[in-house]
């Protein structure tokens, strides 16, 4: 299955960003109100300069103390962000997300950012495929 059609299947395709100098309390807000896992860090809405995550905010904090949390969230966004195009596969984006050790990538289309997909995304995709296959199987073993 291809990024744009896990795209499709996702309910609110909007993606939630932020500013870089928005607080990190503020960014928490954000992400226990959408009840949203990770915010892409954008000047425009359509670039992706980092991503802020539950599991970002929670190292930082048992690192630095709950302090950190009137600190912007440009002070601990992932800014090396790895994304990904329309037209790569599940299994492509699989592989960057495992190897990288990340849940969330930004979807890329001639530059701009398009979406934002999870694991969760992709792995319900991947299941959903399997589950096609292995119909077709079954029918063909059926003789159907």
């Amino acid at each position: 299955m291809l990024v744009k059609q896990i795209l499709q299947y996702k309910p609110d395709k909007a993606v939630a960003t932020v500013l870089p100098e928005l607080s990190i309390s503020e960014a928490v807000s954000i992400l226990s109100k959408k009840r949203i896992g990770a915010l892409v860090v954008s000047e425009t809405g359509k670039d992706a300069a980092g991503v802020i995550s539950e599991r970002d905010v929670v190292r930082e904090i048992g690192k630095r103390g709950t302090g950190l949390l009137r600190e912007s969230v440009r002070t601990i966004m992932s800014s090396n962000v790895v994304c990904c195009t329309e037209d790569e596969t599940a299994d492509q984006v699989l592989t960057k997300m495992t190897n990288g050790r990340f849940r969330h990538m930004p979807v890329l289309s001639d530059g701009e950012m398009i979406g934002l997909i999870s694991i969760g995304d992709v792995v319900k995709a991947r299941l959903a495929e399997l589950e096609v296959e292995k119909q077709a199987l079954e029918g063909m073993i059926m003789g159907h």
